[in-house]
């Protein structure tokens, strides 16, 4: 019976352990921003993508439209569609995990 108890204990104290292995997040990925790119676009495919890891993290779902470098671009205002496009793009490549786009995006 010793044994029995033994085991019992044994189980009961690793248990959480093991489910707590089961509790990890998926892995992010960042990948760079293409290549021949403007400095603003990205900055903001950067940004977009920090914005998204931390979205995951937090578990919420996916909105560009949340965060205020998005809709206030730290660039000057003739770049801010530039960012934003940067932003959207790295934002969706690391939320969703998908090819990126090229530079005619």
């Amino acid at each position: 019976m010793t044994k029995l108890k033994l085991f019992a204990v044994m189980a009961l104290l690793f248990l959480p352990l093991a489910v707590a292995g089961c509790s990890h997040p998926q892995p992010v990925v960042y990948a760079p921003a293409p290549p021949g790119m403007s400095p603003a676009w990205q900055q903001g495919y950067y940004d977009g993508s920090l914005a998204a890891r931390n979205d995951i993290r937090k578990g919420f779902a996916p909105d560009v439209q949340r965060h205020p470098k998005f809709r206030n671009p730290p660039v000057p205002p003739p770049a801010f569609e530039e960012y934003r496009h940067g932003f959207r793009a790295g934002y969706e490549q690391t939320f969703r995990g998908g090819p990126g786009p090229g530079p005619g995006y």
